[in-house]
């Protein structure tokens, strides 16, 4: 007996139904929910008076001195000062080799801040589609009771209608259940995202400061080297 291709497929698909897309999308909503915890108790863990920070570093490298702005900017926990850390590390050796530092930190506290983001990202975008999938097996659940013969027993007869309530009823929990996915992380990427901009502008504003100083005719002290002196200097 010949089977098509999509008899196959129907049929595969009716076997699985839509119940395993909604626990593919449970098991989704526990992944978002563990990623917005941890960075929202990050991004707390990171975050500083910045304007403090520009007063604090401004008041000190007008007055020449680097070592205590290197260690005020050590004190904060914040992704920002810790750009300024490197560009402080490499005032000695001028403006470009301070900005290239602080770009180096810059990238790498952004690898930081936005782990976790792409995850976010790819399920708010891609869980609609996953309901979508568990309405259309739903759907055609519905269907291939609707397309069995007529002829049936009358017990069967009465419970179709009962069976085609549930199919359909199954395809609507599924396209919710992956709304209720999706809303979230999509909302809270893009709150991550905008918090992430605002660290940006802030570590912007910092470096600036720094780069103001670095540029001025009159030359920063070295800040204190954990490395050994060259040989001939005391």
């Amino acid at each position: 007996m010949h089977v098509s291709l999509i008899d196959l497929l129907k049929h595969a698909l009716l076997d699985l139904k839509a119940s395993w897309v909604m626990w593919i999308l449970l098991v989704l909503s526990v992944v978002d929910l563990v990623i917005i915890v941890e960075r929202v108790a990050f991004l707390r863990s990171v975050r500083d008076d910045v304007p403090r920070l520009a007063a604090d570093l401004d008041g000190l490298l007008r007055g020449g001195r680097v070592r205590d702005a290197l260690e005020r900017m050590k004190e904060s926990c914040s992704a920002e000062a810790a750009v300024v850390v490197a560009g402080l590390r490499h005032a000695d050796l001028g403006p470009a080799s301070a900005e290239k530092a602080m770009l180096g930190a810059a990238a790498l506290e952004r690898v930081r801040l936005e782990r976790g983001l792409a995850v976010l990202g790819t399920v708010g975008n891609n869980a609609p589609f996953l309901g979508l999938l568990g309405t259309v097996i739903g759907v055609i659940e519905a269907f291939d009771i609707l397309g069995k013969p007529t002829d049936a027993v009358s017990a069967a007869t009465a419970l179709a209608p009962q069976a085609i309530m549930s199919s359909i009823a199954e395809a609507l929990v599924a396209t919710a259940i992956g709304l209720f996915v999706a809303i979230p992380a999509v909302a809270a990427f893009n709150y991550f995202q905008r918090r992430i901009q605002g660290v940006g502008a802030n570590t912007e504003a910092l470096t600036n400061v720094l780069l103001a100083h670095l540029a001025a005719e009159t030359p920063l002290e070295a800040p204190p080297s954990s490395a050994t002196a060259p040989h001939g200097v005391a």
